[in-house]
């Protein structure tokens, strides 16, 4: 039998399972995408790849196991962002900020490359679930605020986040023109 550094086999596979997610986001934020496989990961932390096996059947296993642990944390950020501002704009604004933070802050780099890659349906479905709690506060918002259609329009505002966010990222000095130019086209259309 495995030794077992933790009181219980359910606390050791808990401490595994982070250090395990820590060092895949460590290893895509310090060496991009392409350097993820179970092979890599299971390098870095000193475990056969079998071992790894019975934490990830594959790659996408791991990526969307990575994501699914992020997006609630994310989820809570946006819904404390938008607790904050009283009028519709406001609220869209602070979603647009919380947004472009998150996806641009080097802690959750990791997250954001791992969700434009590409994965089997399995696991773009668990991506898809988790990417609505991101949603659902905006487009309560959005609802409130007598916008119709509003988790249509609360998918074209993060649409417009997500180009924001790699405009500012392939030119970080024009950052905050790129946030303004966001907020106002979300708020104010073309005018």
């Amino acid at each position: 039998m495995p030794r077992i550094s933790e009181a219980t086999v359910a606390e050791h596979r808990a401490r595994q399972l982070r250090t395990l997610l820590d060092a895949a986001r460590a290893l895509v934020a310090e060496e991009g995408l392409e350097a993820l496989s179970l092979a890599a990961l299971a390098r870095r932390v000193g475990l056969s790849r079998p071992s790894l096996y019975e934490y990830f059947r594959s790659k996408d296993d791991l990526v969307a196991a990575i994501l699914e642990e992020e997006l609630p944390r994310w989820a809570s950020l946006v819904e404390e962002a938008l607790n904050g501002p009283g009028d519709l704009e406001g609220k869209v604004e602070a979603y647009i900020r919380v947004q472009l933070g998150v996806m641009t802050d080097g802690r959750h780099a990791a997250a954001v490359a791992l969700a434009e890659h590409a994965l089997a349906e399995p696991a773009l479905e668990r991506i898809r679930v988790g990417h609505a709690m991101l949603l659902r506060p905006l487009a309560a918002a959005l609802e409130d605020g007598g916008v119709p259609e509003a988790m249509l329009r609360a998918e074209l505002i993060q649409g417009l986040v997500d180009a924001a966010a790699r405009l500012a990222e392939r030119a970080p000095a024009e950052a905050e023109g790129v946030i303004a130019a966001t907020l106002a086209q979300a708020t104010r259309g073309l005018r």
